[in-house]
């Protein structure tokens, strides 16, 4: 009886100032639709960089005849050169930060070259022209930069290139895409809890008589303030319902219906198992702020 009648007080609250929990509705679905959306372009970029530290390759080129580093004064790298360098991966240093490894010689590169640009590229390019290839794949990505040191300066070799530095650009453009949409998301939280403290120090307002009566029957404070507080839940347990299911319907449509089809050469998508990870975060960020900003905002009105 105690739990209905504090219930009752809790949606009759709701009607008298509806306006207000719409507002607070909206603003709260708009603002954790912002945190799912950046809680999950932070998990597809360490997504994206797992798979591509597995896959990313170090690429030692050798010198070719149009090669103009300071190794390659020579020319061509000699087949002597290409034993240095398969020497050096093969050695005590080197190979225990090597997964594997693989060389491609110049004409091998110049006919894939072709295969990419076109046979029409034939009579413009010549085998001599392409570089010949080490791939190296490492056991730790991060140690990339042990391999670039090892072949710097070294005769016959044209540069030292880690695979990952080309997809550097794209991991920070879908970082500050992720602080940009955290920083929104802040900024509307912050907007959902000072409107839920004016509702309901409004609905405390308009209700002003019945709680003088309690009072003046004995009724606690913590009896008088849970209706206030279960209000401000409430419509903040329906924004947050709201913004799981925008961001299930965008993970559905945007990523596995759209992106998936679209951007091949990502194969590594956040689906609806990590989105339903991000449904209880968004409910229990909404009902812990809508909780607390009620709980202080009548207790201020009651001390007032």
């Amino acid at each position: 009886m105690r739990f209905g009648l504090i219930l009752g007080e809790a949606l009759t609250g709701l009607r008298r100032n509806a306006s207000m929990v719409i507002s607070v509705v909206l603003v709260t679905f708009v603002s954790l639709t912002f945190v799912g959306a950046a809680i999950l372009m932070q998990a597809q970029i360490g997504t994206m960089r797992a798979y591509w530290q597995d896959r990313a390759q170090v690429a030692i080129y050798m010198c070719s005849s149009v090669s103009t580093s300071p190794g390659c004064i020579g020319g061509t790298a000699t087949e002597d050169q290409i034993k240095a360098v398969q020497a050096e991966l093969d050695g005590a240093t080197l190979k225990p930060l090597i997964s594997k490894s693989s060389f491609q010689t110049a004409d091998q590169a110049y006919q894939e070259t072709l295969k990419l640009v076109g046979k029409d590229y034939a009579g413009v390019l010549t085998a001599d022209q392409v570089n010949a290839v080490f791939k190296v794949n490492l056991k730790d990505q991060t140690q990339s930069a042990v391999i670039a040191e090892a072949f710097s300066g070294v005769k016959g070799v044209d540069e030292v290139k880690d695979q990952l530095e080309y997809l550097d650009p794209l991991f920070n453009a879908l970082t500050v895409a992720t602080y940009i949409a955290v920083g929104i998301a802040v900024l509307m939280l912050i907007a959902a809890v000072l409107l839920i403290g004016t509702t309901i120090r409004l609905s405390a307002y308009a209700r002003r008589r019945e709680i003088g009566i309690m009072r003046l029957v004995g009724a606690s404070n913590r009896f008088i303030q849970t209706p206030f507080v279960l209000e401000g839940v409430f419509a903040a347990v329906i924004g947050s319902v709201l913004a799981s299911v925008a961001v299930l319907l965008g993970v559905h449509f945007g990523v596995q219906e759209y992106l998936t089809k679209r951007v091949s050469f990502i194969t590594t998508w956040v689906g609806l198992n990590e989105a339903m990870l991000v449904v209880p975060v968004l409910i229990g960020i909404g009902v812990i702020l809508a909780a607390l900003s009620a709980g202080f905002a009548i207790r201020r009105w009651l001390r007032a």
